[in-house]
């Protein structure tokens, strides 16, 4: 399962929002080779599911991931932060045994 902070599902309404984003609309996250620790985090809206998308609803938001992502994704929380690394979206990610310092990226 993939959970949702407060914090991050309070911004991703005020996103979605803002984006008129129609209704339906999800978060779909995922992972890609790259970053400077081998594997970075990918999140966007979207509202077409795709064939093998893992579905998981928390706090009323509705969070998709392929199925290659989920493996590195299970566990994971999707937190918001002001942080004083920039604002943003930012992946609590128990799989991850090392990350970058910005965060974006990471190895298991």
């Amino acid at each position: 399962m993939i959970t949702v902070s407060e914090n991050a599902k309070k911004h991703a309404i005020d996103l979605m929002k803002a984006d008129n984003a129609p209704e339906g609309t999800f978060i779909r996250v995922g992972v890609e080779g790259g970053g400077c620790s081998g594997l970075s985090y990918k999140l966007e809206f979207d509202n077409v599911l795709k064939e093998g998308d893992q579905q998981f609803e928390d706090k009323g938001i509705k969070v998709v991931v392929d199925r290659k992502s989920f493996l590195y994704l299970v566990g994971t929380e999707l937190e918001y932060t002001g942080g004083l690394n920039g604002k943003g979206f930012v992946f609590n990610n128990p799989n991850a045994n090392r990350t970058c310092g910005c965060g974006e990226s990471f190895s298991v």
